[in-house]
């Protein structure tokens, strides 16, 4: 260091020495610099980011339905570089959650959720949900006609639950449309609930990775694994990988600044071909597939009960691969790995297409 005062005053109260030993003796499998193992890092310092653009344009936000909109365009045209902080939050946001896919389904194929990282795979993917709440959340913030209607729509389809529907959209909505409302309790999702959950499932899962330590794919388990210190191999690597990814988020912030629909307004019909964000998609286009009404029930009803069946089993998984947790090949999970990211991806496309 280049303050000795500094050094000795934290020295006197502090053991830096042992948590210098600790960072060095940290060892992880070589394996571990496969990009595919460095998601995880990637998706953190997108929500550290997130973090903080978030707070710095809640400062300035004003979560009514009369200013919700003036606020952001004010944002964006009289801070100064509102705008940019603006679109770094957008597209840090959706870089955040096509991470987090990559990072679920990489563990998913290469079985890294098998005994005993099962917790691991539990906390990352209630991970997933919040973020995709996050996403929706936010989206509303805009209070903009197509932000409305998306939301009114996704708020919708919840109702379509058997029993509890009704309840989950009321609980959604405040009320019993999309309104004032609605746009304060997301409001209060956003800045307050969701980060709080947020910052403990990250502290347990990242516990939990430390406790287990690093995955080692099957193939490679009978193998002898050479370690190397996370300080500074890993840690340096890390680090540039990061600086990659900002540069590829501020060059979308620069170039592909989101836009500001028209002001939302409640009385008037939705915008022509609206679409929620693309991580819904895949839903929208499944309940397509289903007629209006089948075996004399709605459905709707059907489909979000075959997705919600789905969306289950996948959160199952690691307790139904029997053959990974004894450390045997399972071929028949990683088929149903494919199949799910082969229908996210189609499903995904014909609705972004069509």
């Amino acid at each position: 260091m280049n303050c000795p005062r500094l050094k000795e005053w934290l020295e006197e109260r502090y053991d830096l020495e042992g948590i210098k030993r600790l960072a060095k003796g940290k060892l992880i499998p070589e394996h571990r610099y496969d990009l595919w193992y460095y998601t995880g890092g990637i998706t953190l310092f997108l929500f550290i980011l997130q973090f903080l653009t978030g707070m710095l344009m809640a400062l300035y936000y004003v979560p009514h339905i009369d200013f919700a909109h003036k606020s952001i365009i004010e944002i964006v045209t009289k801070l100064n570089m509102g705008w940019f902080f603006r679109s770094l939050h957008h597209w840090g946001s959706q870089l955040a959650i096509v991470f987090l896919f990559i990072h679920l389904f990489g563990t998913l194929l290469l079985k890294s959720y098998r005994k005993p990282r099962e917790f691991v795979w539990i906390t990352g993917f209630i991970l997933l949900g919040i973020s995709i709440f996050f996403g929706l959340s936010g989206y509303l913030l805009l209070w903009d006609e197509r932000a409305f209607a998306a939301v009114r729509v996704a708020t919708g389809g919840a109702g379509a639950f058997p029993f509890i529907g009704g309840f989950i959209k009321a609980f959604l909505r405040g009320s019993m449309d999309v309104t004032g409302d609605t746009l304060l309790r997301f409001y209060a999702f956003h800045v307050a609930i969701l980060p709080i959950l947020t910052l403990g499932l990250i502290g347990v899962h990242i516990l939990l990775v430390q406790l287990h330590g690093m995955s080692v794919p099957l193939s490679l388990q009978a193998e002898k694994q050479r370690e190397v210190p996370f300080f500074p191999n890993a840690f340096y690597k890390d680090l540039a990988i990061w600086l990659v990814v900002t540069g590829v988020l501020v060059t979308l912030t620069v170039f592909l600044p989101p836009e500001i629909g028209v002001k939302a307004d409640p009385l008037a019909p939705p915008p022509e071909n609206v679409k929620p964000e693309w991580y819904f998609l895949f839903l929208m286009e499944t309940l397509k597939l289903f007629p209006g009404s089948f075996l004399g029930m709605n459905g709707e009803t059907i489909a979000i009960l075959v997705v919600s069946g789905a969306i289950l089993f996948f959160f199952l998984i690691p307790f139904f691969d029997k053959k990974s947790a004894q450390g045997e090949k399972s071929p028949l999970f990683t088929w149903i790995g494919v199949i799910y990211l082969l229908y996210f991806l189609t499903m995904t496309a014909v609705g972004f297409l069509s």
